[in-house]
């Protein structure tokens, strides 16, 4: 993805601080908080590693990976790679090597402990967002709309520095959504700079011309009456045809591509024939149709299932067993600790229609994402973390991976999708893979995820830029 920086004095100064924090092996970077991070080596040999390069390729047993600043510079057998004199050798028998996962759908600065709205979108906050996604192996994030300029466009371009901390950043400029519609703002309760909603065509193109001026990376819309499966739910107001045309068209014309929430399958006809480019939920109403994979791929349309999104309303209310898994505990604050044990709110959400709707839509997202993964669609990956408290980040981007495989993909599959697919959907070449010339942004694990998805949960150690970051995940 071409990246355009902006020589802005307050970025110049961001920049500098953060890499100055970094040399002195800690970051303090005003209220972003403090956390001191190892000392990289001038280079690192990972030794006797089952490696899984995110190509799709079966893993390799006894490999060695070479890395040098924030960059992999060999990648072979062991024995056979070359180190240079003096590189620090670090012997990972048992364990393996995978990249750093990528979400293509999340959201940041919404949501802090169980409250959700303006006020958290802070720079700690996010930061702290970022660094939370790091510790689950989750080392880029796109932050697909909901957002605030220029706080988030600065620190977009933090994250991008070599030695920033915690998770890389992208994401949406505001994004596009509906005058008294989606999102909603009773449920989301962003500011007005968060989100545009035009009810007029000049409206929608000078919307898109902002975000670019911004440097917005996608162009995000709306398109959903908000309904979720939920006969009795009164609709809201959903995005005129003209709206969304002049919004596409604009994008376009600014060379940016657009991603758009739908949920119904008929919306995602319409929205793909008007020229979007992903499609940033999975269809949940009905089996997707021929014409649509047919759309999807003759298109190059991307196609993100977001599954977990679904699962996240009943998971905490049906399953409070789950509360004990030091996995979710590495990420849950105290106020979400209290709301999931809390036997009323359980009893509340298992009871609601919304419950019994969202289980039906984890069913047909789950078939309609094998459907359209053994057509040959492109496939992309990410959950929608962060727009709701439920929705954890880092946690829902392993329940993800479960959820693919449940749905038919196998677990390297389900890897492949999360790395090196992820990354081409935002256009990025540097990362998502393990090869020479990469990030060296990659997770290493205690177990074989080929074996059983699960082991994405065992986290000895989080690499970001060549410097190992976070881990273990779960204090052994």
């Amino acid at each position: 993805m071409a990246w355009r920086l902006e020589k802005k004095q307050a970025v110049r100064g961001l920049s500098r601080l953060l890499l100055a924090s970094v040399a002195g092996g800690v970051l303090s970077l005003g209220g972003f908080g403090t956390q001191a991070y190892a000392q990289a080596p001038s280079a690192v040999l990972l030794e006797h590693v089952r490696l899984f390069d995110g190509t799709g390729t079966a893993e390799q047993d006894d490999m060695a990976v070479l890395v040098q600043g924030p960059r992999i510079i060999s990648v072979g057998h062991s024995g056979h790679v070359k180190a240079p004199k003096g590189a620090q050798r670090i012997d990972l028998s048992g364990k393996t090597l995978i990249p750093g996962l990528i979400t293509d759908h999340s959201h940041v600065g919404v949501v802090s402990g169980t409250s959700v709205g303006a006020e958290n979108f802070t720079a700690p906050v996010i930061k702290a967002a970022l660094d939370q996604y790091e510790r689950y192996g989750v080392t880029t994030v796109t932050a697909l709309g909901l957002t605030k300029s220029p706080l988030f466009d600065d620190l977009r371009r933090a994250q991008h520095a070599d030695g920033a901390t915690g998770a890389d950043l992208f994401g949406v400029d505001q994004g596009i959504g509906v005058p008294g519609g989606m999102p909603p703002e009773g449920m989301v309760k962003v500011g007005k700079d968060q989100i545009f909603r035009p009810a007029t065509v000049a409206e929608a193109q000078q919307a898109v011309r902002t975000m670019a001026s911004e440097h917005t990376d996608l162009v995000k819309l709306w398109v959903d009456d908000f309904r979720n499966g939920v006969a009795s739910q009164k609709p809201l107001p959903v995005m005129k045809p003209e709206i969304w045309q002049a919004a596409i068209t604009e994008a376009h014309n600014q060379k940016l591509r657009v991603a758009v929430h739908i949920h119904d399958l008929d919306y995602g006809k319409r929205l793909v024939a008007a020229g979007a480019d992903i499609i940033a939920h999975g269809v949940r109403d009905e089996p997707v149709d021929g014409p649509f994979v047919t759309a999807l791929k003759d298109r190059g349309v991307w196609y993100i299932p977001t599954i977990s999104l679904d699962e996240a309303t009943y998971l905490f209310a049906e399953q409070p067993e789950i509360l004990n898994d030091p996995v979710l505990k590495a990420g849950l604050n105290a106020d979400l600790q209290k709301q999931f044990s809390d036997p009323a709110w359980r009893q509340k959400v298992a009871a609601s229609p919304l419950a019994k709707a969202s289980h039906a839509a984890v069913a047909m997202n789950q078939k309609n994402l094998l459907t359209l993964y053994q057509a040959g669609v492109k496939i992309g990956f990410g959950t929608d973390s962060g727009a709701a408290p439920v929705r954890i980040p880092g946690f829902a981007e392993h329940r993800e991976l479960r959820l693919l495989v449940e749905a038919g993909l196998t677990p390297l599959q389900a890897l492949t999708l999360a790395t090196s697919q992820a990354a081409a959907l935002l256009n990025l070449s540097d990362r998502g893979v393990i090869a020479p010339g990469k990030r060296a942004d990659f997770v290493i694990l205690e177990a074989d995820p080929a074996e059983n998805i699960a082991a994405v949960d065992q986290i000895a150690a989080v690499w970001r830029g060549g410097v190992r970051a976070a881990g273990p995940l779960v204090p052994r």
